[in-house]
């Protein structure tokens, strides 16, 4: 048994390895998050579903450039752009995960065991990582398709979890320093492994085919580093929950062991079945249920109410621009891979830096101003998104203009969204799991809008520019929204 899963409450709230053990996480699972979010896999995708690349002579320059031409992906007899429907496959991925999120909590609240939950979806995210390593080509671009979306499934249903323990484990002065420090962990970590990485595949590697083998090699290593990181958090987290007594007695489903059983005392296999059937439908209409009731009870507090409403906003723009980043660079400015995944690593780097000066300025100008900056820089990149033209001699460093500005907010953003929630929770409450499954449906709500318009878009104009300028829109309602939050500034203690 973990060493703290009995610890009283008293003793879980600021204890130092606790809190290290929880911000630990970010270490072992952002390598997701960059590997095969950011750079490596779209990278790898594009290649993938490229067909050729042809010559295109720019007058205004007096150059010619590269431009690629993708092979088309035909779902029902309808050909789509390749990129769409990496858009269209991450829309799927949130879909599954806003339609479980509930569920598991609710089964996490009930029967007091959110971090065997967490465990759940660290070990699919990591195995489906290593999944895609049989990714190959565009005969099974389906397979490598499927393991991207169970992968994200993995990453997103662990952090609802993996996020409701911030209230548990740290008391409001230290929520923001705490959550700023797990991102630091988790770019700093990501960084490591991507440099790993990037040496076999730029250095080791002597041929294209030898390249992709060192790819999907890079994809096996990031499922690994993800599983065996982990454990020193599942070691030291307690799983911090309140367990009830009405549950049957022998839980199937969540406990592998009792499948083997007999069940003579509890009247046989069909009377477990039966009580177990039972159960599980009981949760599963008390979790929607209960997300709708929770709902209204944050949307009845003002601060609540305006700060989960622009949050819902301005992530739509966030995540959905984080996810297809790499894409746009690829496709729209065929910018070298080396060159891309370098920018990648700049921008990783810069957001260490972003989450620590937020994080800082937060005590000084208070989170809504904080949040309200690094808003304004993200509408700042969007519309210079927008305006970017591969045909201008200099599109390479004004990209590399816009990967610094979303470098910087990216970090910073993140993690005071995530500490302001925190603040704004009624303090010590016991339904930290079901308020932070709240937060994350609703972020992922914005996500599945914000990739099927960007993907929608892709289909429709062919190019990313428009769905670029889209997401300004969403930023700057989310802009209006935070500044009627009312949210006073929390200073350390001593």
């Amino acid at each position: 048994m973990p060493e703290n899963d009995q610890l009283p409450t008293s003793q879980i709230k600021n204890n130092p390895k606790i809190m290290r053990a929880w911000a630990y996480y970010d270490w072992a699972n952002s390598v997701y998050s960059l590997v095969i979010t950011s750079t490596i896999f779209p990278i790898y995708y594009s290649i993938l579903t490229t067909a050729s690349e042809k010559a295109e002579y720019v007058k205004e320059t007096g150059q010619w450039i590269k431009v690629p031409v993708r092979h088309m992906i035909t779902i029902f007899g309808k050909d789509y752009q390749p990129d769409a429907i990496y858009g269209y496959s991450l829309t799927i991925s949130f879909l599954i995960v806003v339609l479980l999120s509930p569920i598991l909590s609710s089964l996490a609240d009930t029967i007091g065991n959110k971090k065997s939950f967490l465990q759940f979806f660290c070990y699919l995210g990591a195995t489906s990582c290593m999944g895609l390593a049989m990714f190959t080509g565009m005969q099974n671009v389906f397979l490598g398709l499927l393991f991207s979306i169970t992968a994200s499934v993995g990453f997103w249903g662990s952090l609802v979890f993996y996020n409701s323990f911030l209230p548990d484990i740290a008391s409001r002065d230290k929520q923001d320093a705490l959550s700023a420090k797990g991102y630091v962990y988790g770019y700093i970590g990501s960084v490591v492994l991507v440099v790993i990485c990037l040496i076999l595949i730029q250095v080791f590697a002597k041929t294209p085919e030898d390249a992709k083998l060192y790819t999907r090699i890079s994809f096996l290593l990031t499922g690994a580093w993800w599983f065996g990181f982990s454990q020193y958090t599942f070691k030291h987290l307690p799983q911090f929950g309140a367990v009830h007594s009405q549950l049957p007695k022998d839980l199937v489903l969540l406990n592998y062991k009792n499948i083997f059983k007999q069940h003579k005392e509890q009247g046989g296999f069909w009377m477990v079945l039966k009580d177990n059937i039972s159960f599980y439908k009981d949760v599963v209409n008390e979790s929607f249920h209960e997300l709708f009731k929770v709902g209204r009870k944050l949307f009845a507090d003002r601060n609540l109410k305006f700060f989960l409403s622009s949050f819902f906003f301005y992530s739509v723009g966030m995540q959905t621009i984080f996810l297809m980043a790499t894409l746009f660079g690829k496709s729209e400015i065929n910018l070298a891979q080396d060159k891309l995944i370098l920018t990648l690593l700049v921008i990783q780097i810069e957001a260490i830096i972003g989450a620590i000066i937020f994080s800082r300025l937060s005590r000084v100008i208070g989170n809504k101003n904080v949040i309200s900056i690094a808003i304004i820089l993200w509408i700042v990149a969007c519309l210079s998104a927008y305006f970017l033209n591969k045909e201008n001699p200099y599109v390479e460093y004004k990209f590399y203009g816009i990967a610094a500005i979303i470098g910087l907010v990216m970090g910073g953003l993140q993690a005071m969204s995530r500490s302001t929630y925190s603040k704004l929770l009624p303090e010590d409450s016991m339904d930290n799991t079901t308020f932070f499954s709240f937060y994350d449906v609703l972020e992922k709500l914005a996500i599945i809008l914000g990739t099927f318009i960007f993907a929608t878009m892709i289909d429709k104009y062919h190019n990313m520019r428009y769905s670029a300028l889209s997401m300004s829109l969403f930023f700057a309602v989310g802009l209006i929204l935070i500044r009627f939050v009312k949210l006073s500034i929390f200073k350390p203690k001593g």
